[in-house]
């Protein structure tokens, strides 16, 4: 039977180029980078290598990396900060369609006294820049919002929400996993004070990630412990993972063009075809600003769990929204934010594409939709019916 994964904003598999990179780390190369004989320094060089990687991707400086072991521990890292640093601020604004990493946690603060802003989107995902700047305060601490939702693929305007942060001297950051490796960012340009991103979403291991952090910004560690990361972040360092970090870096970008092109295009074929062959599927989001590898398509009056499970037993990895929420059988908190319908929000499934995908990947897939969503809705009570979808 055919596999083809394409679930690849949940994680991707590792690059063998990675994995050739990490390996001597897990053998030979074992000392630890703290130490001050030969066993240790010559991993202290490859590892600071690494960081100038992940800083090239990001067009930042060395200097402005912090490793961390996930996107969400960057999350955390960069909020918690810039609450702490500044102690008399108790508002955060962030959005309705974020991450758990950053929705879960403000949620958690807004339990602990602080207040908490979320703001709305529209029906494609979008944000209200007016409703963003209404929302700021003299005690706003942070702004954190997505670069690109994880769900839909949409992308925020970053940049300009920067500039409207920034006007009022609010601390700026943004969760860009979905984006790094997909989406060219320069940090030097940017209003971006803090920025998070995953190893395994650019072909790395799980367990790695990094947080930039400007220089010059307040900040706080939120791991407390050794000098590691210029006090930054205590704890041994994670050596083989930051190399394959670093590595995965410098294939993310050698290949933005390719995400930006042959992907892109293959996400657009395998949407126009389930389009085009199923019976009334809608995509979620916004089509004219989205991550090139990614569609969310909702089949009314079907469960999306039941479309996985059929798409499984043909071979085909997808998901319903955020690995983070799975078996949840609530719809997605973004669907809903988005107002789409009840009925239509519980029939979604998100297929996120990597380099690793091929035309005949797309062309098998869309040759099982459409018979698994009409054997489906030939179960239900209102899906048999013509035009009910």
């Amino acid at each position: 039977m055919k596999k083809v994964y394409v679930d690849n904003n949940a994680t991707t598999r590792v690059a063998p180029e990675v994995l050739d990179a990490m390996l001597p780390y897990l053998k030979e190369m074992y000392g630890n980078p703290s130490s001050m004989h030969d066993f240790g320094g010559d991993v202290a060089k490859r590892m600071a290598a690494a960081r100038g990687s992940v800083a090239a991707l990001l067009g930042a400086d060395d200097e402005e990396i912090l490793i961390t072991s996930c996107g969400s521990e960057s999350d955390n890292t960069a909020i918690r900060s810039a609450i702490e640093a500044q102690p008399e601020k108790r508002h955060i604004v962030t959005t309705k369609v974020e991450h758990p990493a950053v929705r879960s946690l403000c949620r958690h603060l807004a339990s602990k006294g602080y207040w908490v802003t979320e703001l709305s989107v529209d029906a494609k995902g979008r944000l209200d820049l007016d409703e963003l700047r209404d929302s700021l305060r003299p005690d706003t601490a942070i702004v954190s919002i997505m670069y690109a939702n994880n769900e839909t693929g949409v992308l925020f305007p970053i940049e300009e929400i920067g500039q409207i942060v920034k006007e009022r001297g609010i601390l700026f950051h943004t969760d860009a996993v979905q984006a790094v490796g997909k989406v060219p960012l320069d940090m030097r340009k940017s209003v971006v004070d803090m920025l998070s991103l995953s190893g395994h979403k650019l072909h790395a291991p799980k367990g790695i990630g990094a947080l930039y952090v400007r220089r010059g910004i307040p900040f706080r560690p939120f791991l407390i412990g050794g000098h590691q990361e210029h006090g930054r972040r205590g704890g041994t360092e994670n050596v083989p993972s930051i190399i394959a970090l670093g590595k995965a870096s410098e294939l993310a970008a050698t290949h933005m063009d390719e995400e930006n092109t042959r992907v892109k295009a293959l996400r657009d074929r395998l949407e126009e075809g389930i389009l085009a062959k199923a019976r009334d599927p809608y995509v979620n989001g916004d089509c004219e600003s989205r991550l090139p590898n990614t569609t969310n398509i909702s089949f009314e009056y079907v469960e999306g769990e039941a479309i996985l499970l059929l798409l499984n037993e043909k071979g085909i990895g997808a998901s319903s929204g955020s690995a983070c929420t799975s078996g949840s059988l609530e719809p997605s908190h973004v669907l809903r934010a988005m107002g789409v319908p009840f009925t239509r929000a519980h029939g979604s499934v998100r297929f996120s594409l990597s380099r690793y995908n091929t035309e005949e990947d797309m062309d098998y897939i869309i040759g099982c939709v459409p018979a698994i969503i009409e054997r489906l809705r030939s179960l239900s009570p209102y899906g048999h019916e013509e035009g009910a979808a």
